[in-house]
């Protein structure tokens, strides 16, 4: 019998913030709902959706697994082997699985080793996090062990969420993924790590200002309000994205080092030819993604940008000659980008495509030091998270955010206000792209 609305039930293992994203809009959307989280939340989440008729709380993944058509897996990539392990072998005769990781290597691995050989795998990731509308979100579709017809339930089921479905290999997905995520990721989370490490809030200081800065310190307000795991998943366990992080350190730190060094034409040479890579020709009659008089609207501070000082935005120089040196050119996985991945590509385009502003930067970086001591905290904390993705130690990387997102904390309400504005303009700038 075919699987419909009115036969069918969703189950969710995982009601953290994504898990409950999805099952507040499955069940808003008339679909059955089984949901659990680990058996100490039980009682709070009966308490927390206890008006809700179609969403029922279980205590474990055994019952969940058992009476549930498509079960999505909405865990921590760090810990999916061990939880599917743990839930997979009682999954309902025939049913469906997939999995909210932004990793899928682990993921597809775990499905294949420990779920019977009468389930079918099709996975999934929102490529956004649990804030934000999914109304036009990329929404990746992996049919590794199915049929064409699962794979359509798969995006009946999904079809209120009014996303953009992209359907990958789980190798694919984690090849982009980490293009779209894990350098820009690594950017914002050197910015939060250099700014406390200085004792810095940057938006009380005059020579943060103007839109490129806005993008700089919302974001990275933005990914430090979010939960660890969400980032350390993406950047240990994807060897893709650890390659890239590596670039990024070392491209940060050549490039700081020719900044110190005086060496001028070497430093433009090497920004300007890692731009043209970059930003190709045939990219040059398109609009900005981003204008600097936009993002103004999106200050935390109150400084007017025309009494800052030039900033030299290593950490955009960087990025570009990371691009460069991987052979990337971010404009091929639009399709597949993150609202933090567009907007990061549009304040560097913006800096690029516009020849006097990024000549000024290039001659900042060389005859100005009003930056030097920022960007010598920028250089560390860069090679330092690389060096934590590299040894692949989880613990120590919980350790290093959340010290900065305890740091940060205060001032994370208005981050998400006026990130979530920015959000909103990149993506009706980019909607067509």
């Amino acid at each position: 019998m075919a699987r419909t609305q009115e036969n069918a039930s969703i189950g969710i293992i995982g009601m953290g913030d994504m898990g409950k994203m999805y099952a507040q809009r499955l069940s808003a959307a008339g679909w059955r709902v089984n949901a659990c989280d680990k058996p100490d939340n039980y009682e709070d989440l009966q308490s927390e959706f206890s008006s809700q008729q179609r969403i029922k709380i279980f205590p474990n993944g055994h019952l969940v697994s058992r009476v549930s058509d498509f079960i999505i897996y909405s865990v921590e990539a760090g810990v999916i082997d061990r939880v599917v392990a743990q839930y997979g072998p009682s999954t309902k005769v025939g049913a469906i699985v997939g999995g909210q990781t932004s990793c899928k290597a682990p993921e597809l691995a775990a499905f294949e080793k420990h779920l019977p050989t009468d389930v079918e795998i099709v996975s999934c990731h929102s490529l956004h996090g649990p804030k934000v509308n999914p109304k036009g979100q990329p929404l990746v579709i992996i049919q590794h062990r199915a049929s064409d017809e699962s794979v359509r339930f798969v995006e009946d089921v999904f079809s209120s969420f009014g996303s953009k479905y992209v359907h990958l290999s789980g190798e694919a997905h984690d090849r982009i993924t980490a293009d779209t995520q894990a350098v820009t990721h690594a950017a914002f989370l050197s910015m939060g790590t250099a700014w406390q490490a200085n004792n810095q809030f940057p938006w009380e200081i005059s020579r943060w200002v103007g839109g490129i800065e806005n993008v700089k310190m919302n974001i990275t307000l933005r990914i430090y309000a979010n939960k660890w795991h969400v980032y350390a998943g993406l950047a240990i366990l994807n060897p893709a994205a650890k390659k890239q992080i590596r670039q990024y350190a070392e491209s940060v730190t050549e490039l700081y080092k020719l900044m110190i060094g005086g060496h001028r034409e070497e430093l433009k040479r090497r920004v300007k030819a890692a731009g043209a890579a970059v930003f190709r020709s045939d990219t040059e009659g398109q609009d900005l993604l981003l204008k600097d008089e936009v993002l103004d609207r999106f200050s935390l501070g109150n400084t007017p940008r025309d009494q800052s000082p030039p900033n030299n935005h290593l950490s955009l120089l960087a990025i570009v000659d990371c691009w460069s040196k991987l052979g990337i050119v971010p404009y091929d996985h639009m399709i597949c980008s993150t609202p933090l991945f567009r907007l990061w590509l549009g304040v560097t385009e913006y800096l690029f495509r516009n020849p006097d502003l990024l000549e000024q930067a290039l001659d900042t970086a060389i005859d100005d030091s009003t930056f030097r001591s920022d960007d010598l905290e920028f250089t560390f904390a860069a090679r330092a998270w690389s060096d934590c993705v590299s040894f692949g130690d989880f613990e120590s990387y919980r350790d290093r955010f959340e010290r900065i997102q305890t740091y940060f904390a205060p001032r994370f309400p208005e981050a998400l206000r006026l990130g979530n504005e920015m959000m909103k303009t990149i993506l009706e700038k980019t909607a067509d792209s």
